[in-house]
């Protein structure tokens, strides 16, 4: 006996797109809509926020020549796509203004229109620099069923929501391009509750995935019933068609449960996050694979670990670049651990740039005492090697300073920080070593002694990280504190820190702005990373 079909199946595509590439984003809408159609049954396909363009599309959208590419993008879609309704998320301008808008076509014909009413301008996100608000609902029938949308930011507040249920909508269609942070698929989800709580109208929940420069998208799309349960949940970090049917059960529409993908745990979302952000920003900027300096130290050791976990062994160098003061056992870990990924190795020694530098330099040194700069110039030695290899054979240099050392300047411009993509930027020390524990419980990949070992940046004898810095545990805790909180001073030490200790970080992280503003991109995890969501001036007379 043939099974019952559902009055309304509602396909979520969790795509992975490409800011600009408006005509390869259009195939993936083409390819999807169509297997949609034909393998899941569908009747409606919904995609992420502004999908023709990629999101955050930034000031491309200020280009004379975009609007007509998105014209010919939605003229394809109308012709080359039949037989299931369309959700897509574009840019659509007007004589007032460009909206963020979701675009809803069947059979070439155009059913609907909405455009975003609630547009955020915090954190990353600065759409009033290009958007105006609509202030409209949108509904459009389909198989009998009056649907309503929403975009992104419409849902963390009620009026959108509550304005489609007014209007009519016995489901609600949300399009988004909600980047991750920790913990955020959690929050997503309350909020979105909540809504239907307030409305009684069920929802499905679409979300990007990908990494697009510093941010990534984590998709985990879902669905809820009228309830506020859920019914549906996509897995995270990865792209994927999926279907929820829907049926009209004592007069109300509702949603069919389905499968209910586990949340990740916290450590496995950061560091699929980490992978992902970096795969997608090498392969999206066409980088073949990547080299990066292999110390023997944690940071380094987890960076090669995400490399190799995000391009494979074949696409990463690691190269070892021992000074007088390296330790034979940083040496002999950073070649077990290269050979333990499969990795090609390379040993180079900084001493001869060393002590060319130091003979060059002899005249202007002459009379002062060896300090900082010496420990510098090595640094740079290597940064020099790096990216000496990288212009050679083309592969982007990987840096690996921490969120901790970023904060407070703790490495060196054009040494330490020269490089295309710091995949640590925006993880603090102390995650950096439960991250790199959390990868060794999926497999041997960082020897035990460098996680065990007291970090040093060995660039002087017996140098340790804490010779010049708090303990990371004090350090990363008032760091989050003022960074991610922006909590003062006085808040900071009313909850318990050293009046000194606090009064010192805060001042290297105010007077390191300008090293920050010149160092690569990375992956964004916390709530508030260095980079689109932190915005301070380098020359500043505020202090804390």
């Amino acid at each position: 006996m043939a099974e019952a079909r559902p009055l309304l199946r509602v396909a979520l595509a969790q795509l992975n797109l490409l800011v600009g590439a408006i005509d390869a984003n259009t195939d993936q809408v083409v390819t999807a809509a169509r297997r949609a159609r034909d393998q899941l049954g569908a009747d409606i396909i919904l995609f992420p926020e502004l999908t023709l363009t990629g999101y955050p599309p930034e000031d491309l959208l200020l280009r004379q020549g975009l609007g007509g590419r998105v014209d010919q993008a939605v003229a394809r879609l109308k012709a080359e796509v039949h037989g299931i309704t369309l959700v897509v998320g574009l840019p659509w301008r007007t004589e007032e203004g460009l909206y963020n808008s979701a675009l809803v076509l069947r059979d070439g014909e155009q059913l609907a229109l909405y455009h975003k009413q609630r547009l955020p301008n915090y954190s990353v996100f600065d759409e009033v620099r290009y958007f105006i608000s609509g202030s409209e609902p949108a509904l459009f029938t389909c198989n009998g069923v009056k649907l309503g949308l929403t975009i992104c930011e419409d849902v963390w507040r009620p009026e959108s929501v509550q304005l489609a249920a007014l209007a009519g909508a016995e489901l609600i269609l949300n399009l988004n391009a909600s980047p991750y942070h920790q913990a955020k698929g959690v929050e997503r989800e309350r909020v979105v509750a909540q809504r239907i709580v307030e409305s009684g109208v069920p929802l499905v929940y679409v979300n990007l995935v990908g990494g697009q420069d510093e941010l990534v998208f984590d998709g985990g799309s879902f669905v809820m019933n009228h309830r506020g349960e859920l019914c549906q949940r996509a897995p995270a970090f990865e792209e994927g068609l999926f279907s929820v049917d829907c049926n009209r059960l004592a007069g109300r529409v509702e949603v069919e449960a389905g499968v209910v993908e586990p949340e990740l745990t916290p450590l496995a979302s950061v560091y699929r996050a980490l992978v992902m952000g970096t795969r997608d920003y090498v392969e999206k900027n066409g980088f073949p694979g990547v080299v990066l300096g292999l110390s023997g130290g944690i940071d380094s050791a987890l960076t090669l670990a995400i490399a190799v976990d995000a391009l494979g062994a074949d696409r990463v160098e690691a190269v070892m670049m021992p000074s007088r003061y390296t330790a034979d056992i940083s040496e002999s870990d950073a070649e077990a651990q290269a050979n333990l990924l499969g990795v090609r190795y390379t040993t180079l020694s900084i001493e001869p740039l060393f002590q060319a530098f130091l003979a060059s330099l002899a005249g202007e040194f002459a009379g002062t005492e060896p300090d900082i700069t010496e420990e510098n110039l090595q640094a740079r030695c290597r940064g020099v090697l790096l990216m000496a290899i990288s212009n050679k054979q083309g592969w982007m240099v990987l840096t690996t300073g921490n969120k901790s050392e970023m904060a407070v300047g703790y490495s060196t411009l054009y040494g330490d920080m020269a490089g295309g993509f710091d995949v640590l930027k925006d993880v603090p020390k102390t995650l950096v070593f439960r991250l790199a524990e959390y990868r060794n419980s999926l497999g041997a990949a960082i020897p035990q002694r460098v996680i065990d070992r007291p970090p040093s940046a060995e660039l002087a004898p017996d140098q340790k990280d804490e010779d010049s810095l708090p303990p990371y545990a004090v350090l990363d805790a008032i760091l989050e504190r003022y960074v991610e909180q922006d909590q003062c001073a006085e808040e900071i030490i009313a909850a318990g820190f050293a009046p000194a200790e606090v009064e010192r970080v805060i001042r290297l992280v105010i007077r390191n702005e300008y090293k920050r503003r010149q160092a690569p991109p990375g992956v964004r995890i916390t709530r508030r990373a260095f980079g689109r969501d932190r915005r301070y001036p380098i020359t500043s007379g505020y202090r804390a």
